[in-house]
């Protein structure tokens, strides 16, 4: 995980309102994730051995590589090739993505596991580089090995899932998600929208562990937070690496997303040791960015837990038997998205009744010649604002094709809901295609 970074827009101007008018069509939506049905397949136990396994050839592929296995090292590569070798003879359909950064040449590895709907693809992933003082076991050998072991669980099980299954490891994440951020970059839009969910695992063993899940989209917090109670084991909402890990690059696009983490510098405290046991007062990693992140600097309880966590959510959202949709309303009228300025565009749902649902699904087609641009924001009937989109200066694709997770079940589901399109900037422009709300 890469410190935080800060980023400067182009530029920044005022804003001035447009109010287009609506033309509501109702339709059913296919093209994202209905409510989750019963797990039709129980999820297997990630057995620890074959996890702490995968994290020792990690180590063992840094000693004989300079001590790390960084960008533009040999270590990384050895690292690629290596989980490459163990998808390919697990049946997967493997990819390596190269790109280039800092003058070197970085790789990310794609592999699809076959069948289940190619509309509807669930994404695991992990960075799998390391900084360059050290082998990075924790950060993020921990994420990488409880990834392919899941991976791998699949393929023993020969499992048949309702979504297509996808694990990505990313390049450069300690530079700044430079690996994710190419990956979902370079994809076109059509193959952008059928990512139904991206799972981020990053830093999920230390030795000092927290138990964190990431809070970004409903459904997936959901999975991991019931999975956690199950075991009797409280949770916190991740905030330390809150955009700061692979994830960022995917929610920036639109995607859904969630993840789990056990903590990097930040200290425990006195209430944290006492529900999740360790050392108040010390880091929950003291080894994070270090020399001595090594294979010994690991709590194996938690790569047991989050690894068993990750399977879970594998197998809950990859072999539900999908609900029908909800009733779905959608604008198709243009709205011009001038630069420095703010636009609306409205839809009236009637005749849902009652609330609307925690997983309220915003469906938004945006043609813009430099989407990093625009922010973007969907207001309820009362008003209240929920962020689907920041800009942001590196975001240089075109196009925003997405469907975004909202939980307003605080909100009534009948009234005037408004997508709020701002443009930040200057010399790039566009309009709002069309938007659709499925409840």
């Amino acid at each position: 995980m890469p410190p935080r970074r800060a980023h400067r827009l182009r530029t920044a101007a005022g804003t001035v309102t447009v109010l287009a008018a609506a033309l509501l069509v109702p339709t059913a939506d296919a093209s994202v994730a209905a409510a989750p049905a019963a797990l039709a397949v129980p999820a297997p136990d990630i057995p620890l051995a074959n996890v702490k396994a995968h994290l020792a050839d990690l180590q063992a592929i840094a000693n004989a590589n300079g001590g790390n296995r960084a960008h533009g090292k040999p270590g990384y590569k050895a690292s690629i090739d290596h989980i490459k070798a163990k998808l390919d003879a697990a049946g997967y359909t493997t990819a390596v993505q190269q790109f280039t950064y800092n003058g070197l040449t970085g790789y990310n590895l794609i592999a699809d596991w076959p069948g289940g709907d190619p509309g509807q693809v669930l994404m695991s992933g992990a960075h799998l580089d390391s900084v360059a003082s050290g082998a990075g076991i924790n950060d993020n050998g921990s994420g990488s090995a409880a990834v392919l072991e899941t991976a791998l669980a699949v393929s023993r099980a020969a499992l048949q899932p309702t979504k297509h299954l996808r694990f990505g490891w990313w390049g450069a994440e300690e530079l700044g998600l430079v690996g994710s951020k190419h990956y979902v970059n370079t994809l076109p839009t059509t193959e952008r929208a059928k990512i139904a969910g991206y799972v981020n695992l990053d830093m999920v063993a230390s030795p000092n562990p927290g138990y964190f899940v990431y809070d970004d989209d409903p459904a997936l917090e959901k999975v991991f937070k019931d999975y956690y109670a199950g075991l009797g084991v409280p949770t916190e909402i991740e905030t330390e690496g809150d955009g700061r890990s692979d994830h960022a690059s995917f929610k920036n696009a639109g995607i859904p997303v969630g993840g789990l983490f056990t903590g990097a510098s930040r200290l425990k405290t006195s209430a944290q040791a006492q529900k999740w046991g360790g050392t108040a007062g010390i880091a929950f990693d003291r080894c994070y960015h270090s020399s001595c992140d090594t294979s010994a600097n690991i709590s194996d309880t938690a790569l047991d837990r989050n690894s068993d966590a990750l399977a879970h959510a594998v197998w809950t959202i990859g072999t539900e038997v999908a609900l029908p949709p909800g009733p779905s309303f959608e604008n198709t009228t243009d709205v011009t998205v001038p630069d420095n300025t703010t636009v609306t565009s409205p839809i009236t749902v009637s005749g849902v009744g009652g609330s609307a649902p925690a997983t309220l699904k915003a469906a938004v087609d945006i043609k813009h010649t430099w989407r990093g641009d625009l922010v973007i924001d969907l207001l309820a009937p009362d008003g209240t604002a929920y962020r689907l989109k920041n800009s942001s200066s590196s975001d240089s694709a075109d196009n925003v094709l997405a469907t975004y997770t909202v939980n307003a079940s605080s909100e009534a589901a009948d009234g005037v809901w408004k997508l709020r399109v701002q443009d930040v900037a200057t010399y790039d422009t566009g309009y709002i295609d069309s938007w659709k709300l499925t409840f």
